[in-house]
């Protein structure tokens, strides 16, 4: 073994097209040295102050003739005064293709959920790409997520196994296409997260939830890694579309790419300040996927969403269990809705997902609901782009919402119902599985209408009637109800909107 001390000392800082990034001094190996099976290793210390770059990069001088590469990390996790915040430090790796934004280097990362990995042409870590350890610099990714005032020291072990690379498996995807029921509504949850990234769930685990949930699609959406997508094709089914993708992960938002090409990884070293997202949201929608800004107004550290919402195709305005960060993201997202009208442009639809990492949350709760021609990848984001949609706390709650004109005009969720201004509008609701809830219409001016509670049979509906003159949309949410007196209680379903007018 041979160990070297990496301090601050020995580093450069280099700007790699986003943020400034701090790249460490080599590692290097023998050149193609051992027998087959033979092993070496290299001892990396270091210590990063606070206000460390998002990335700091270590490169390993990578030999021919090496079978595979085994990382492993620890790091320092001294006490800190409270309101401080204490050490974290992900990790992951590129390969000889080098560390370019947006590059072919990339070969996993599994943030902090892993204390060590490793790679050779026939498998590799969860969150990691199988494949051949190729000659060449590679770089471990250090990611100082927090930093202590005291700083963060760290030891990162590379083992390299000498030997024949063995056969790189050839990945097999899910099917675009389920059976099926034609044109219905679909349940779906497009935000979980598997053993390929910080969940605890095994692809077989997920999908067995998603079935019991009722789910008609899911959306695999590890953090920052397409290790997942060869992983679920056996689980797939005629009763279940399973699609694949990406939470995006950055420093100021997370976003869902949502239904992507297979094997299609996004990266995410960029922060709102360096002006990349709009390049990376084309490639996801380039790659076939919609853009979802995640849990928008979530409270922790890099969550909160800060690159605005100019390239989102829909955002995930509830987010597992209903919260009051759920609350502050459905009234931003009004209030986008009235924007949209005053300023004549289109509008941002809304849906919910579980987030589920492990036991015991809960997949499907919420889900979302959407009214789509067919079971297939390209119906369904059809559907969640339109806005046919609405979401629901569990599949035991089932909603009809539509507005009606005068001469027989009809309109439903995600739909514009063209009338004169004046023209007497008459919105309907219906909804199963709400016992105890009200149901609300919630226009550009508010809250208008509040039905009296649901029986205890659960289901309940509710008309009311308004103009386009004085609604230029109307949705509906059903609320159980209030916990804490004056506000208002947790949703159980909501819809996009019926716009009314027209134009």
């Amino acid at each position: 073994m041979c160990e070297d001390d990496h301090g601050i000392g020995r580093r450069a800082l280099l700007v790699t097209g986003a943020a400034a990034a701090l790249t460490l001094g080599s590692v290097t190996f023998a050149n193609a040295a051992g027998t087959a099976g033979g092993t070496e290793t290299r001892t990396v210390r270091g210590t990063l102050p606070t206000g460390s770059p998002d990335f700091v990069y270590l490169p390993v001088e990578v030999p021919a003739g090496v079978r595979e590469i085994r990382v492993a990390y620890t790091y320092d996790k001294p006490a800190v005064p409270a309101g401080t915040m204490a050490n974290a430090l992900d990790i992951g790796v590129f390969d000889e293709h080098g560390t370019e934004l947006g590059g072919r280097g990339f070969r996993g990362w599994s943030g902090g959920a892993r204390t060590e990995f490793f790679i050779r042409a026939d498998e590799a870590t969860p969150g990691y790409i199988p494949g051949r350890v190729r000659p060449g610099t590679w770089h471990i990714a250090l990611g100082p997520y927090t930093v202590a005032p005291q700083g963060l020291s760290y030891e990162v072990t590379i083992t390299l196994t000498y030997g024949e690379p063995g056969q790189a498996p050839k990945p097999v995807y899910p099917p675009s296409r389920a059976k099926g029921r034609g044109r219905a509504w679909y349940r779906g949850d497009c935000h979980l997260h598997s053993w390929y990234s910080d969940g605890r769930r095994t692809p077989a685990e997920i999908a067995a939830l998603a079935r019991a949930a009722g789910l008609d699609f899911i959306n695999s959406s590890d953090h920052n890694t397409c290790s997942s997508h060869a992983h679920w094709a056996d689980q797939a089914g005629d009763d279940l579309l399973i699609m694949v993708g990406e939470e995006v992960t950055t420093r100021n938002g997370h976003v869902v790419a949502l239904g992507t090409d297979p094997g299609t990884f996004i990266d995410w070293r960029y922060r709102a300040r360096d002006n990349r997202f709009g390049k990376y949201a084309r490639q996801i929608r380039g790659a076939g996927g919609l853009v979802v800004p995640a849990h928008p107004h979530a409270t922790c550290i890099g969550c909160n969403w800060k690159f605005g919402f100019a390239e989102a195709d829909a955002v995930e305005v509830w987010n597992g269990a209903y919260t009051p960060d759920d609350e502050v993201a459905l009234a931003d997202w009004d209030g986008m809705l009235v924007a949209s009208v005053r300023e004549g442009r289109e509008w941002i639809p809304a849906m919910g997902n579980s987030d589920a990492h492990r036991d015991p949350d809960p997949v499907g709760t919420p889900q979302t609901v959407v009214l789509a021609e067919d079971l297939t990848r390209d119906a369904i984001q059809d559907g969640i782009r339109a806005g046919r949609s609405y979401v629901a706390e569990s599949k035991d709650v089932s909603l009809t919402f539509s507005a009606a004109g005068p001469k027989g005009e009809h309109a439903g969720i995600g739909e514009r119902l063209r009338v004169a201004a004046d023209a007497p509008v008459t919105v309907s609701l219906s909804v199963t599985g709400a016992p105890g809830c009200t149901l609300r219409f919630v226009t550009d001016q508010g809250v208008l209408f509040t039905s009296p509670a649901v029986d205890a049979s659960g289901a309940g509906t509710a008309q009311w009637r308004t103009t386009a003159a004085n609604s230029s949309y109307v949705r509906a949410e059903v609320r159980h109800p209030a916990q804490v007196p004056s506000l208002p209680g947790p949703l159980a379903a909501f819809t996009n909107p019926v716009f009314l007018g027209r134009s």
